[in-house]
């Protein structure tokens, strides 16, 4: 995605393009209009161009275009060219097709989202173009002073008398910048004036000046603080001020609604605010204080939209309002803060934004000289979302019963029950330490008892390890696609296990449910493949199926498995997969959709209609990120336009709104017990609901504290980890960062030793360790591995007393041609030296100080190096290595003569493009030839097949041959 801003300047009542070189300065005798733009599949527009109106341009995740239109008035602007300003606004937006948002931005008392723009802030100059004023870069430096509001920076006199206690103030001078903290701010208003501090100084020092930190009411105490008061003659205590009393009569204006009838407003009278009195046909204004509304019907010309904005002009000269904003929105395109005001507004979907409108913006750009290859393309919408998790790490399973967790053995990890709740532990190699995500999932027939058990045991798992882990909320049908990617495979039983269930539904009478191996089950398979696959038991019955699924179906020892005529081959796969998981001892009967036999419809009570589209989950929207203030009970939120890293403030909380899923992000400085209520504070959120989106009650809502956020946090912003891992306030970390020219690095702490949660020892035995895929080949490269759960699951059949019959056992091979008998002891010699090399690849890794042990990532160059070993390992390796050339040159042609047609790798993996039928998928590597075997695996196909089974499956799914 790219974007850019350009800015015009009102001239003799014309837009006047404003050269790159200036972006950003404005004069106070002066009336803009800027347009921001972005766009996710252009290139860099040209550079040459700059724009009249501040209007912001966007390409949401849909691919529309949106746009947001500011004029900006200097305080010292005339009315003529304020009036252009705002004529030329409405203009702009019915060129590019009447949907945008229109802001009046007033010096000093600007949006919060305009100023986003210009981050960290604008300083406007004295004069303008009517009163032919000077480049300010060929005077002398003067020394000025700012005070800072919030995120506004005003220029106030050099006097004494424009200190307070209650604001911070900026002193420029020719060799040092100071920052006045009144007594009264607050550290994150600190902060953020070093924000400014630092922009003046690369601005106007080049970067080349001493900055100084006073505090209020430190009198004399150091050199700096003397030094500060020097420019004042001296100190002496500075007056209380009270609030203004426009401040005061604004927050509590009373809302009022007016209809514009031939540029007049009228009142509407209404006991209350509803949409439906709002004609199409017509504009009205809505006072609301501080924000003037100006809606605009569709049907409504150009001119009667003139002269509604002439009239809210009009209302607020009157009642000299001037720091009031104008905001004018389109009937169909409101914001939600226009939506709020109203006491019902209807749940409508979003108007569709036209490509002829997406058109207008490309030609007026093009006009303007501008690349706008791409602009006319939406970007299409990913339809699997990407993990952002390393899958490679160690899980535990716990299941909540009354007041307790059941640690799950490994084999039953991904097994759950839609009427019980569970815990689950997942620590995986970070980007320095080990990480830690610690969860709660819910089952969509739990108990509110076992529900508030799972969150208070889950937080205190949390806290006991000093809240490093992230900590996520689920519920069953709202997985996140990181939740699966950990479990990788994934099965949801019906009925529950807990005494809580088992007791509700006794109370309520409910027949149970709970899945029984030799009862009728229905199970919809679904998923993108190996690393992420679901198998979700369903009511047995025909109108549970859907075409665009593939499901098994089971009575007894009887299993059928059916694929839907949308499916593919890659879904029919993940059936087999699911299959040796839920029945691993039986054979199945396929079945495809149109061609059922009587049994399968007889199992499922007969024959019905069927669904045949995608079971649709809540998409991931562009995110929005809000400050948090928690109090009694109370939330308020802010919401942080175009926002960045250095937002968040270590003694804040934060939420990141993604529609699918919310992020609560806690600072280090955040006491204890707000830390405890974060929950509840994402709680809350989703129940307000502040962007009026409809948030589901149970999407995933995950806690993230600072110094420990996961890549799928950190993917939403340009990411400094060494920022997060700073000691001290906002202020101590911004001011080290503005006197030392830049972040310093510092040394990560280590992560603490977690604690084991089942009554283990420190090091997990080895049925809980998390599977890790390496490829043995020369090359070492780590890649992704598969879940425990599956693993001890598909051992349960891969021993060859229990074998899945629906899996043909593998082919017994001759190692030699019957021409060739090996002399005894060389045979003997080699076993050996092969099962030495064996036994070296299943030695138990050493015992760490961490419960779940953190994985090597392997490189190139450490692969590479050798360690310093012992003669008899020297000897080993070569007798080892010698052997195995023997093997090869003595097997090599018997492989490719067992019978069996050979086909490049490329074509029998997993994700392969151009996919070999009618093999046996299960058997992959057999159908290589046995150079490309030995290429792959480094080993030969004998090697290969004396190993366990467990890692010949390991090493084939890195391989993506299983």
């Amino acid at each position: 995605m790219y974007s850019g801003i350009e800015i015009w300047r009102i001239e003799n009542f014309k837009p006047v393009p404003v050269p790159k070189s200036s972006c950003g300065k404005f004069f106070t005798g002066d009336s803009y209009v800027i347009l921001k733009y972005s766009n996710q599949n252009s290139e860099p527009l040209a550079s040459d161009m700059c724009c009249f109106f501040l209007a912001l341009t966007t390409a949401s995740k849909s691919g529309a275009l949106r746009h947001d239109i500011h004029y900006w008035l200097g305080k010292d602007t005339s009315q003529d060219e304020a009036g252009t300003a705002a004529i030329k606004t409405v203009e702009l937006d019915a060129a590019l097709g009447g949907r945008a948002v229109q802001y009046r931005e007033v010096q000093g008392h600007e949006t919060e989202k305009f100023l986003s723009y210009f981050k960290p802030c604008i300083i406007p100059q004295e004069g303008g173009v009517a009163s032919g004023f000077k480049h300010a870069e060929a005077e002398e430096h003067k020394t000025r002073m700012f005070v800072c509001r919030g995120k506004h920076v005003v220029h106030v006199p050099f006097a004494r008398s424009s200190l307070s206690h209650d604001d911070i103030f900026i002193l420029d001078t020719q060799s040092k910048i100071f920052q006045f903290n009144g007594s009264n701010s607050s550290i994150q208003e600190r902060a953020k004036a070093l924000e400014v501090v630092q922009y003046i100084k690369d601005t106007y020092h080049d970067g080349k000046c001493e900055v100084a930190a006073i505090e209020d009411g430190k009198l004399m105490a150091d050199a700096e603080t003397g030094e500060f008061w020097g420019f004042f003659g001296g100190f002496a205590p500075l007056p209380r001020k009270t609030a203004v009393d426009e401040d005061k009569t604004l927050d509590s204006h009373t809302t009022k609604l007016y209809c514009v009838n031939k540029g007049q407003a009228e009142p509407v009278e209404a006991d209350s605010l509803a949409r439906e009195l709002l004609e199409t046909n017509k504009c009205y204004l809505l006072d609301c204080g501080i924000e003037m509304f100006v809606w605009m019907g569709r049907t409504t010309s150009l001119d009667e939209r003139k002269s509604a904005s002439g009239a809210a002009e009009e209302l607020l000269q009157s009642a000299d309002r001037s720091k009031s904003h104008i905001i004018r929105v389109i009937e169909g395109f409101e914001t939600v803060m226009f939506k709020s005001k109203f006491d019902s507004w209807p749940q409508t979907t979003n108007v569709t934004v036209s490509e002829d409108g997406r058109g207008k913006v490309a030609a007026l750009l093009k006009r303007q000289g501008v690349n706008v290859r791409g602009l006319l393309k939406a970007e299409p919408i990913k339809e699997e979302p990407q993990p952002f998790i390393d899958c490679t790490g160690n899980l535990q399973v716990w299941r909540v019963n009354g007041q307790e967790k059941i640690l799950l053995p490994a084999a039953d990890q991904s097994k759950f029950y839609s009427g019980d709740c569970f815990i689950f532990q997942y620590s995986y190699p970070g980007e320095d330490n080990e990480e830690y995500l610690i969860g709660t999932w819910f089952g969509e027939q739990s108990v509110e008892e076992d529900r508030a058990t799972a969150n208070s045991l889950a937080s205190k798992m949390v806290e006991s390890m000093k809240f490093l882990p992230a900590q996520a909320r689920i519920y069953e049908g709202h997985e996140p696609i990181q939740f699966f990617t950990i479990f990788q495979s994934f099965i949801v039983f019906k009925g529950g296990l807990s005494d809580g269930y088992k007791n509700f539904i006794a109370e309520k009478e409910i027949p149970d449910e709970t899945y029984k191996e030799d009862g009728v089950a229905l199970f919809r398979v679904q998923g993108s493949g190996p690393d992420n696959m679901q198998a979700i038991q369903v009511e047995a019955v025909a109108s549970s199926l859907n075409s665009a699924y593939c499901y098994i179906l089971h009575s007894g020892s009887t299993v059928f498995t059916w694929s839907g005529s949308l499916t593919t081959s890659e879904n029919q796969e993940t059936v087999e997969r699911q299959l040796d998981l839920i029945k691993p001892n039986l054979q199945s009967k396929p079945q495809k959709e149109g061609t059922e036999s009587e049994q399968f419809w007889e199992l499922l009570g007969g024959k019905s209609e069927y669904a045949s589209q995608k079971i649709v989950r809540e998409a991931e929207s562009d995110p929005h990120l809000f400050s948090c203030t928690f109090s009694k009970g109370n939330l308020k939120v802010t919401e942080i336009y175009n926002f960045a890293q250095d937002d968040l403030m270590t003694e804040d909380i934060f939420i990141l709104d993604c529609h699918s899923e919310i992020f609560v992000w806690v600072g280090q400085q955040v006491d204890t017990k707000t830390k405890l209520q974060a929950l509840t504070i994402g709680e809350k959120f989703i129940e307000h609901d502040f962007l009026l989106e409809k948030l589901s009650r149970e999407i995933p809502i995950y806690i993230i504290m600072e110094g420990s956020e996961p890549p799928f946090l950190t993917r939403f912003f340009t990411w400094d980890s060494t920022k997060s891992n700073m000691h001290g306030n906002s202020f101590q970390r911004k001011l080290a960062i503005v006197k030392n020219g830049g972040t310093p690095v510092l040394d990560k702490p280590k992560r603490r030793t977690p604690v084991s949660y089942g009554g283990r020892s420190a090091v997990p035995d080895k049925s809980q360790q998390r599977s890790r895929s390496m490829s043995f080949s020369p090359d070492r490269v780590r890649v992704r591995g598969r879940s425990p759960a599956f693993n001890a699951l598909a051992a349960n059949f891969e021993s060859p007393g229990n074998r899945n019959l629906s899996t043909p056992p593998p082919m017994v091979r001759k190692i030699y041609p019957k021409s060739v008998t090996p002399d005894s002891s060389k045979l003997a010699s080699k076993s050996s030296a092969i099962a030495a090399l064996t036994a070296s690849f299943e030695k138990s890794p050493p015992t760490r100080e961490f419960l779940i042990p953190k994985i090597v990532k392997a490189t190139r160059e450490s692969v590479d190096s050798k360690p310093e070993t012992n003669s008899k390992e020297d000897g080993m390796s070569n007798r080892i290595e010698s052997l195995t050339i023997q093997e090869d040159v003595k097997e090599g042609e018997v492989e490719d003569e067992e019978g069996l047609p050979i086909y490049p790798y490329e074509r029998l993996k997993i994700s392969s493009e151009d996919p070999v039928t009618e093999i046996d998928v299960t058997k992959r590597e057999t159908y290589l030839s046995s150079e490309e075997f030995k290429e792959k695996f480094g080993m030969t196909k004998d090697a290969f097949y004396k190993l366990p089974k467990w890692k010949q499956n390991k090493l084939k799914m890195a391989l993506q041959l299983f």
